[in-house]
């Protein structure tokens, strides 16, 4: 009986710990989501990086905010702002107002987080691996400032088969006029 318990006990905290509803990838699937920075692009290059202080960010960033993009935290589900945003705009870098994803690639993953399919251009979302709180998942990041977005999953819908799952406290809503 306590055997049993504990392997319950572990499987939920197990997906506690995943966010985003993720559900853990195999290793083949794993290798298909990029880990490296992305190249420079046309609408931006390296040189307009934004490198700032810790002072300097939460001078500027909600607590909230700087507790998400700057210490990779994770707001709670169904909590955020655009979780159940349905209008038609840009979803921008809160920290640094890079365009980000599309609203035409948002989908309602039920996770209680903004879910997308894929960013508005590639390069302007980074990944890496992230092997923290005892799980395997994909972290994806703002590539100019930095900031820390959510994760990643292999089951979107198509055509991409992703799942970018972000906290809308790194998220700047623009809606379209």
């Amino acid at each position: 009986m306590r055997r049993a318990f504990s392997v319950l006990l572990a499987f939920g905290v197990s997906q506690w710990l995943t966010g985003c509803g993720g559900s853990r990838p195999n290793a083949e699937a794993s290798a298909s989501v990029r880990t490296t920075a992305p190249p420079p692009l046309a609408s931006w290059n390296m040189k307009d990086k934004v490198i700032k202080t810790e002072e300097e960010w939460k001078k500027e960033l909600t607590p909230e905010q700087f507790r998400i993009l700057r210490k990779k935290g994770t707001e709670r589900a169904f909590t955020g702002a655009d979780w159940n945003n349905h209008e038609v705009g840009t979803f921008r870098c809160a920290g640094c107002g890079l365009e980000l994803f599309a609203s035409d690639t948002k989908f309602e993953s039920g996770t209680g987080w903004p879910s997308f399919y894929q960013p508005i251009t590639e390069g302007h979302v980074a990944s890496e691996e992230d092997n923290s709180l005892f799980t395997r998942r994909v972290e994806v990041h703002c590539a100019r400032c930095g900031g820390h977005l959510g994760h990643v999953f292999e089951d979107g819908p198509k055509p991409t088969g992703l799942r970018y799952c972000i906290n809308s406290a790194s998220l700047k809503f623009e809606k379209k006029p």
